[in-house]
């Protein structure tokens, strides 16, 4: 579905462009050990990736300029930001060892702009429009999953009577089911504002360092925003299907809205590679 994005957007530009750049594109490289940061000249509107083994983040909420890239091995893929209504275009590829950790973009490297009714209507719904699509691929199986009578969750964190639990892990195709649950035993609503999972490698030591790789869910159904007291809910998020080695762990990060309830917990490799 990136990869159809991606296309889409590069048709727009060439119809719209009013300078298309044929200059050769330039290459940022990236691994799964450290983040890669990209700093534009304007705030980012949208970053897409065409592969899955690419992971590009940015804050969508505050409108930052900079954004992350970290990426796991494998075949080389492309890198499209959105800028305003400027585009920019790399060829990305996974390198074990990486001298450059910081890229500061310019203007000149633009590959052209988009105008500005097609920024509302093709970018902009992007997120939503993804939902929808890929729904038909996935509702059903993860439907199914969730009209399965509820049992207690495999493995459960908890702050302050929120309890963050996964009921279900299920292999499927290409693609990781995880049926999650938020119960709120507290006496105050908890409003949801992110739920996020990512892969890390385990701390043998305090000096060791932590490093970070964000999973991006191909697609979320009957996702809360919010848990009343007392009440539970469940709820499924898809995933390109991935396995862990022994050194590395799995967090799923739950984060209240204007709160300090928030929850996060560890998924052993075993769990994810092994799931009932």
């Amino acid at each position: 579905m990136k990869i159809y994005i991606a296309i889409s957007v590069f048709i727009v530009v060439s119809a719209l462009s009013n300078a298309q750049n044929s200059r050769k594109l330039d290459t940022i490289y990236a691994n799964d050990q450290k983040n890669i940061a990209l700093f534009f000249p304007q705030t980012i509107t949208q970053g897409i990736t065409g592969s899955t083994q690419f992971v590009f983040t940015y804050n969508r909420e505050k409108q930052q300029n900079f954004g992350l890239l970290q990426a796991t091995p494998g075949e080389e893929s492309n890198l499209l930001v959105i800028c305003g209504n400027s585009i920019y275009s790399y060829i990305v590829k996974y390198k074990k060892h990486l001298k450059k950790l910081n890229y500061f973009i310019s203007e000149s490297e633009s590959i052209g702009e988009l105008a500005p009714e097609v920024i509302k209507k093709v970018i902009e719904p992007e997120l939503h429009n993804l939902s929808i699509n890929n729904g038909k691929q996935y509702n059903k199986s993860a439907a199914s999953l969730l009209s399965k009578k509820p049992r207690k969750p495999h493995l459960t964190e908890r702050n302050q009577g929120i309890v963050l639990g996964i009921e279900n892990i299920v292999f499927q195709d290409s693609e990781l089911y995880m049926v999650i649950q938020i119960s709120n035993e507290s006496s105050l609503d908890f409003d949801l504002n992110f739920l996020k999972l990512s892969t890390q490698t385990r701390q043998k030591g305090k000096s060791t360092s932590v490093q970070t790789l964000l999973k991006q869910p191909l697609y979320q159904l009957n996702t809360p925003a919010m848990v009343k007291a007392n009440q539970t809910k469940r709820f499924v998020y898809v995933f390109s299907k991935f396995s862990l080695s022994d050194d590395r762990r799995a967090v799923l990060e739950l984060n209240e809205k204007n709160g300090a309830r928030d929850v996060a917990l560890k998924i052993s490799h075993r769990f994810i590679n092994n799931p009932d």
